[in-house]
């Protein structure tokens, strides 16, 4: 991947629980360029690699800021930036990627963002607000001290619903909501997985080309069942059979292969590959259903194959 040497030049506390941390170029040099809802991965110690969503301003070419909320438990990712990264010291980070874009030739836009999933959402909102796109926002927390970026929201008070569940005596009624979000309103998701499964519930009926998901752990899928098949590398001209107890990745990485990865969790694309035959079982939280059905690409770190076989361009 293409890196990038950063160094943290201030941290804040945005909220209980969230540090607001500032980088810039390490050597002065001009930042790349990102787009709203694009993200970078930060390598930590130990081998850790974690995606964060940047959440300033697009334009500002001197500095990245992204807000990393701390986890209960802590996989090691958010512990290390709340506790151990300090101003001054340097880190690799990826260029700017993007697996959750925001389609910009829409009018309406609807944003649903749960805790730290606001970080995405920040700069669809100033998006929208510099090329006069018509949105609301939905902010929903467990508690008003979670809250993280009210006074950059502020501004905007007529267009953002909040809702503390503490205060409200329960969850936001997600159903309800979007009952009176027009049907060509492209709608932007991001928080825990339960408010996901609840609007990707709640918006079945819609078409999936208008609702957009940026997923931060993935989906319980233990009930699925894992069946063996033979991988086909093209290029490599091998054949490679995939166990029922080992994801196409790790089998391959066993045999010698080195291929790109990071959240082995279908999070992030780093290990996406195209497909040149056979039937994927899509199992990431990358590909939009459109995506899916079209089956150019898998993510191997936990896509299978419903096909005896399937052939990959590696």
């Amino acid at each position: 991947m293409d890196e990038l040497k950063l160094r943290v030049t201030a941290r804040s506390l945005a909220a209980d629980g969230v540090v607001l941390i500032e980088l810039q170029p390490a050597d002065g040099e001009i930042l790349p360029g990102f787009k709203p809802g694009a993200h970078i991965e930060v390598q930590l110690p130990d081998g850790l690699r974690r995606h964060y969503s940047l959440c300033g301003d697009p334009d500002a070419r001197d500095r990245y800021r992204i807000a990393v909320a701390l986890a209960e438990p802590s996989r090691g990712g958010s512990a290390y930036m709340h506790q151990s990264l300090n101003v001054g010291d340097v880190i690799v980070t990826s260029t700017p990627r993007n697996n959750f874009p925001l389609v910009e030739d829409s009018q309406r836009y609807q944003f649903i963002a749960g805790g730290i999933g606001i970080t995405p959402i920040l700069p669809m909102l100033r998006w929208c607000e510099a090329n006069n796109r018509s949105w609301r926002l939905l902010y929903l927390l467990r508690g008003r001290a979670r809250a993280a970026f009210l006074d950059d929201l502020a501004p905007f008070a007529g267009r953002v619903q909040t809702h503390f569940d503490d205060e409200a005596g329960g969850v936001f009624d997600i159903g309800a909501a979007l009952n009176d979000v027009a049907r060509d309103a492209h709608i932007y998701c991001c928080g825990p997985g339960p408010l996901m499964e609840a609007v990707e519930q709640a918006a079945a009926d819609r078409d999936s080309a208008y609702v957009h998901f940026e997923w931060f752990t993935p989906k319980d899928q233990s009930a699925l069942a894992n069946t063996p098949f033979t991988v086909i590398l093209a290029r490599s001209r091998r054949e490679v059979a995939i166990p029922a107890d080992r994801s196409i990745l790790e089998t391959l990485q066993a045999s010698g292969m080195k291929l790109p990865f990071s959240c082995r969790e279908g999070l992030c694309a780093t290990c996406e590959t195209a497909v040149l035959a056979g039937t994927p079982d899509h199992r990431d939280q990358i590909l939009t259903p459109e995506e899916k059905q079209v089956s150019q690409s898998m993510m191997i770190c936990v896509s299978r194959a419903k096909s005896p076989s399937i052939t990959l361009d590696l």
